[in-house]
């Protein structure tokens, strides 16, 4: 009967991630699905050990599935480092259950957060490369570089 609960949650999960904003939204429902997903598996497998190992690989996959092209790394570290954490310390204070609920909430605040730093990670970079590009509107497509205008005659 328990496993049938986690089953509904995760369909649930799933269901409106469809209906989520591309971003942080999806990179935290997906590492808390992954994470909630892996526990469950990994405590099958190898007991409080497997759960964490296994949050933590579900946490990961999860919220760089649902996060953007360009942060999926950034959130695959979030996520499952929150949902390894949240997991130990869940099953510390409330037993298997308390170490589902934990992968979840750590899962789904790693990959968001992580999600959301590599947004800004790449925020800093694009800016940063607009003040280095150089002019060339003007020079026909020859790129010339700083012309210089030496001796020029005012007339």
């Amino acid at each position: 009967m328990k496993y049938s609960r986690i089953f509904i949650l995760s369909l649930g999960l799933l269901g409106s991630q469809a209906f989520a904003a591309e971003g942080n939204t999806e990179a935290g429902i997906g590492g808390a699905l992954g994470g909630v997903l892996g526990s469950v598996v990994g405590e099958q497998m190898g007991g409080a050990t497997g759960a964490a190992i296994g949050a933590g690989v579900g946490g990961a996959g999860g919220a760089a599935v649902g996060a953007r092209k360009g942060n999926k790394t950034e959130a695959a570290i979030g996520g499952g480092l929150g949902a390894a954490g949240g997991n130990v310390i869940g099953n510390k204070m409330g037993g298997s259950t308390g170490g589902m609920i934990g992968a979840g909430v750590g899962g789904a605040a790693g990959g968001a957060l992580g999600n959301n730093y590599g947004s800004a990670s790449r925020a800093d970079d694009e800016r940063e490369s607009h003040s280095r590009k150089r002019n060339y509107r003007h020079d026909n497509g020859h790129h010339y570089g700083h012309k210089k205008r030496k001796h020029r005659r005012h007339d």
